[in-house]
């Protein structure tokens, strides 16, 4: 009897005892491909030498120092690699433990930086419908998807959710990419009106919508003109990569396709690979001179906030990663990847849209791709999907509620970036083995 309180609490777990490139090994020998990265973390596989190196190197000169009395080299080192990197304007580093802590963080010192300035009536964030921007009570009333926020309501501060770009069930039929970008920056520019165009605090977004839509890109020119928006009315514009940045599309953080720099930023998962947890929120250098000149002192912070040994463990996965140029090697396996899928799913009479950056790849289930009429919740496709991946020796990721956090199931893809063409191959050809053992079951329920 296991005594730990598991997520789920009637799911069997395998015990995970060892790692190889991208496979999870279990006790009894069975290895797992990790088609998801965990959940968009692992980008490295389960095995880096030289991450590990780093790390056991950190551990035995220092492990840890509050950073209320030092700092250390890792952690200075790593803020020079990042700004080095980061969309113009990103000047500073705030390190945290995790993706819901940055957003946390990002969200407080957005609301620091209009009291610090002298505009205290700046309060109301304005996000999307059917985000996921973290599970601590801030990060969880940002979001926008219902499930996950209903029986917390009562605890969740009050936040406008506006319509996704999501180009396959949001953009109409004759509607032009132009026109719906358009229309979506006009709904926030409306909504900024109606709350008070001085009271408005932030706009948050995905650039790639990751675990509640799947892998969802933005449409040509769309945070072109949302940027605009924030712009004319004063409104910060704050971009969450914790899933979709780290060179997980492509590039190092996502936005840059786009062309648009924020005012904040989140980063997580890719930033330390899984070998420690760590997060970090990227500042732009006015926000940070506001608290500079004002209090000097951001008030929030937490216990391991920087942690030497971290940051020590996601500079040498950002170096690996910049080393064996795998950023352009994301590009090349991921449309091959998409072509793989295009292939075997393209027509599949239950998979409505294919849809992805990178390897940050999304495929939704539909009852019938005509109309898009989603699968009847009731029989959890996704669960259904994600047991039989398992039963083939894949981990993916399947979520429900893609829709309207109740309806709607998709599978998110975003493997290791050190995959090998066979093991694209394998991916697949397991992925089409749990849909086609899913569907089966779905059917003979429906029977």
């Amino acid at each position: 009897m296991s005594r730990v309180f598991h997520r789920n609490i009637h799911q069997f777990y395998p015990v995970a005892v060892a790692g190889d490139g991208p496979y999870i090994i279990a006790a009894d020998g069975r290895r797992y491909l990790d088609a998801s990265g965990g959940a968009a973390v692992s980008c490295l596989g389960h095995s880096a030498t030289e991450v590990v190196e780093a790390i056991q190197k950190q551990v035995a000169s220092l492990a840890y120092a509050h950073t209320s009395f030092f700092t250390t080299e890792p952690m200075e080192q790593l803020a020079d690699f990042l700004v080095e990197r980061a969309p113009a304007g990103l000047e500073y580093v705030y390190f945290v433990s995790g993706g819901s802590e940055a957003v946390e963080a990002a969200l407080k010192l957005a609301r620091q930086y209009f009291t610090e300035t002298g505009q205290p009536q700046r309060r109301h964030l304005i996000a999307r419908r059917q985000s996921y921007h973290g599970n601590t009570l801030g990060a969880l009333a940002t979001g926008g998807n219902a499930w996950r926020r209903a029986q917390f309501e009562p605890l969740l501060t009050q936040v406008s959710h506006l319509t996704p770009c999501y180009a396959y069930r949001e953009q109409g039929a004759q509607e032009s990419d132009d026109a719906f970008t358009t229309r979506l920056a006009r709904e926030l520019e409306d909504e900024i009106l109606r709350l008070g165009a001085d009271e408005v605090m932030a706009f948050v977004a995905e650039p790639v919508v990751g675990a509640t839509l799947g892998a969802v890109p933005p449409v040509a020119g769309y945070f072109r003109k949302i940027r605009e928006v924030c712009d004319r009315y004063g409104v910060l514009l704050i971009l969450d990569e914790v899933m979709c940045g780290m060179g997980r599309t492509g590039t190092l953080f996502a936005i840059e396709e786009d062309g648009v720099s924020p005012d904040i930023t989140t980063i997580a998962k890719g930033l330390g690979a899984g070998y420690q947890p760590i997060g970090a929120t990227l500042v732009s250098g006015k926000i940070y001179d506001a608290i500079a000149q004002g209090s000097g002192f951001f008030q929030h912070g937490h216990t391991y906030i920087g942690h030497a040994t971290a940051c020590a463990a996601a500079l040498a996965v950002q170096q690996t990663i910049e080393s064996r140029q795998l950023l352009s090697r994301v590009k090349v396996l991921g449309t091959a990847l998409r072509a793989r899928l295009q292939e075997r799913f393209g027509e599949h009479s239950h998979i409505g849209d294919l849809r992805g950056r990178g390897l940050f790849q999304g495929l939704e289930l539909v009852l019938d791709p005509d109309t898009k009429a989603p699968f009847d919740p009731s029989l959890k496709l996704n669960a259904l999907i994600k047991r039989a991946a398992m039963e083939q020796g894949l981990m993916c990721y399947p979520m429900g509620g893609t829709i309207d956090g109740r309806q709607g199931d998709h599978i998110l893809l975003a493997p290791p970036f050190i995959l090998e063409e066979a093991h694209l191959d394998e991916l697949v050809d397991k992925l089409d083995r749990a849909i086609a053992a899913a569907l089966k079951t779905v059917k003979g329920k429906r029977a």
